[in-house]
């Protein structure tokens, strides 16, 4: 595991000092966000799962090159997984787990604005209306299943967001 600074994550200096370019730099690419997305609100931990489980398709390769960059980045840990010799377990950093109201405002904004799927659309919605309060208890649900030591909480928020999204689907 690679040890990640409490402050700062380990992604070297850009051109600019901004922090919206900065952050751009890091999350603007679609797969870095596409992976995130999948590993918080799908549960995917294994290369096998996000291949499989991304709708959009993605690439064995490009997918490698993403997981690496976001584990060289210091918002993923990457595990051996106990049950078989040849998988990897990945985790969210807690500073992944932090854009979680990004990743809820990005998805209320596409939502509001763009055509979207009606089931996707749904748990976006949700994620807006529940506002703070539900992001902190979905941020607090995935630093007990991703970060070693974390307490779990009584209500889950991601079966919630599932029960919706397969309603929406029937």
């Amino acid at each position: 595991m690679q040890p990640v600074s409490k402050n700062k994550l380990p992604v070297p200096p850009g051109k600019s000092g901004c922090p919206i370019n900065r952050s751009v730099e890091l999350l603007g690419d679609r797969w870095s966000m596409i992976v995130l997305r999948d590993m918080m609100f799908g549960g995917h931990t294994h290369f096998r799962e996000l291949l499989t489980g991304s709708i959009e398709g993605i690439a064995s390769n490009v997918l490698a090159a993403r997981l690496a960059k976001l584990v060289s980045a210091g918002l993923l840990t990457r595990h051996d997984d106990p049950s078989h010799r040849q998988k990897v377990e990945y985790r969210l950093t807690e500073a992944a787990i932090d854009l979680v109201p990004v990743l809820a405002q990005l998805g209320a904004w596409g939502a509001r604005w763009l055509e979207t799927t009606p089931e996707l659309t749904v748990r976006a919605e949700l994620l807006a209306a529940g506002g703070p309060p539900l992001w902190e208890r979905f941020m607090a649900e995935l630093r007990a299943t991703h970060l070693e030591g974390a307490p779990t909480p009584r209500d889950g928020v991601l079966a919630e967001l599932t029960a919706a999204y397969e309603a929406a689907k029937s």
